[in-house]
């Protein structure tokens, strides 16, 4: 790779330090897994799952993270979260450290940063309803003080991710894959947050219903003034809902700018691999396929 690839890209969203105008800030960012062998489990080594990432996200803004699975996406926005140990680095979310950040700051920070999982199915408890796991995070935060008010909280949620009330007395098995990912916005919605990691939110989808949810998660940003890490393997879905665009290729951004710069004059060949694989719409044109081979940088 150029060294070009590695140097910092314009403000607002620039890695690096933290941004004046920014949400939040990842700074040098490393999470790394030991590999266990032997009768012993001694640590042989490291998947270094990420390593080094750095970049800035404003309020209202969107930042696309895209690259191949298991290059490390997933593990940047769990990461951020505190859901997964960092190995190093730093994160910034409105002027606070998010990893020195005790118990009680970090229970007010989760207010403020949630998550849409990539598998609805999977992220919604099979014996609960629908009322219970959109309103869990009400009664964990005690932000409901009556069962009425709660009940009522819970249905004005679902109404606006496109849900009827009368869900809120059902189980998920009884809904399709859209209607839970709407369920799932719903839940990330109920605490009111300003920045939402949005894990591959429509790649389990049926193309219509993918188009369906990134329409309300546009709604819901505009309306909220939300920031989005928007994380995807589909630079066609990037492209349409990301201002500003890093691609990921083991465990580091090797390339990062404006969507119009990234699409538009792509300088890695991942990144112009990336681009080869979105479909083309008008069949009588063919977009020639560039296979990336792998390797080194």
């Amino acid at each position: 790779m150029t060294s070009s690839a590695h140097a910092s890209p314009a403000a607002p969203s620039a890695p690096g330090g933290a941004s004046a105008g920014a949400l939040l800030s990842v700074s040098d960012l490393c999470t790394h897994f030991p590999i266990r062998t032997g009768l012993l489990q001694r640590v042989s080594g490291f998947v270094k799952a990420v390593d080094g990432v750095s970049f800035n996200i404003a309020k209202g803004e969107t930042l696309g993270l895209v690259g191949e699975s298991g290059c490390g996406k997933t593990t940047v926005g769990r990461t951020i979260l505190r859901l997964i140990p960092p190995t190093s680095g730093r994160v910034v979310f409105d002027g606070k450290n998010v990893f020195d950040a005790s118990n009680q700051t970090m229970r007010l920070l989760r207010r403020d940063m949630q998550i849409i999982f990539q598998d609805p199915a999977g992220s919604l408890n099979p014996r609960m309803r629908i009322q219970n796991i959109v309103g869990e995070p009400l009664v964990v935060h005690g932000l409901a003080k009556s069962r009425d008010e709660l009940r009522a909280k819970v249905e004005e949620l679902l109404v606006r991710c496109g849900m009827p009330k009368q869900a809120a007395d059902r189980y998920p098995h009884e809904f399709s894959g859209g209607q839970r990912q709407r369920i799932g916005i719903a839940r990330a919605l109920a605490l009111s947050p300003r920045f939402i990691v949005c894990d591959e939110p429509t790649s389990a989808l049926d193309v219509s219903i993918q188009a369906q949810i990134i329409n309300l998660l546009t709604d819901l940003q505009s309306e909220f003034g939300l920031s989005y890490l928007f994380i995807s393997h589909s630079m066609a879905v990037i492209q349409h809902v990301c201002k500003n665009i890093a691609v990921m290729y083991k465990g580091k951004i090797v390339e990062f700018g404006p969507r119009e710069a990234i699409i538009g004059a792509p300088r890695e060949m991942y990144t112009r691999s990336l681009l080869s694989a979105v479909p083309e719409p008008d069949p009588r044109l063919k977009r020639k396929r560039i296979v990336f081979a792998g390797g080194a940088m």
